[in-house]
């Protein structure tokens, strides 16, 4: 699955807004929004924010067979956002990452490990193991996050609203 720029006025970016398995990339000025609850977004950016990679992240299991592609499942998404970093000329390895979401939606369900927590873990252990500097993440709880990011010097804008 691939996010869709939307059409806007002449001189403006409509937000790129991705969906469940939606990978998307940006360059300074685009904007990526998502909403999440269990699912984990990451976003990616070279150390001067001229482009932006941003994933939603439904499972953290690796993609099974026949689906190696399937930009819902953590691996596929994360390696998505790679090719697409690298198709504007910057190594994954040497950009710098933002992780949200993971949130509990259930918690009188899943009182322990639930599925968001896996996937945020999954997420953590690969940045780590490729390299990848995180600046900053806000994960977990019982809670919705609206995440927000223009491409440039900025954060990414997170608003997390309680279940």
């Amino acid at each position: 699955m691939t996010a869709t720029m939307e059409h806007a006025p002449s001189g403006t970016h409509a937000p790129q807004i991705l969906y469940p398995g939606d990978v998307a990339c940006g360059g300074r000025g685009e904007r990526l929004e998502t909403l999440l609850g269990s699912c984990v977004a990451v976003v990616m950016t070279d150390p001067r924010r001229t482009a932006g990679a941003m994933c939603h992240i439904v499972h953290p299991a690796p993609a099974p067979a026949g689906r190696a592609h399937d930009t819902a499942y953590a691996d596929a998404a994360l390696m998505a956002m790679w090719l697409r970093l690298r198709e504007r000329g910057l190594q994954p390895q040497l950009c710098e990452a933002y992780v949200y979401g993971g949130g509990n939606m259930f918690p009188g369900i899943y009182p322990h490990r639930p599925i968001g927590e896996r996937s945020v873990q999954q997420v953590l252990d690969a940045l780590t193991h490729n390299g990848v500097r995180l600046l900053h993440h806000d994960v977990g709880g019982a809670a919705y996050r609206r995440l927000a990011w223009t491409v440039g010097p900025d954060a990414p804008s997170v608003t997390a609203i309680g279940i």
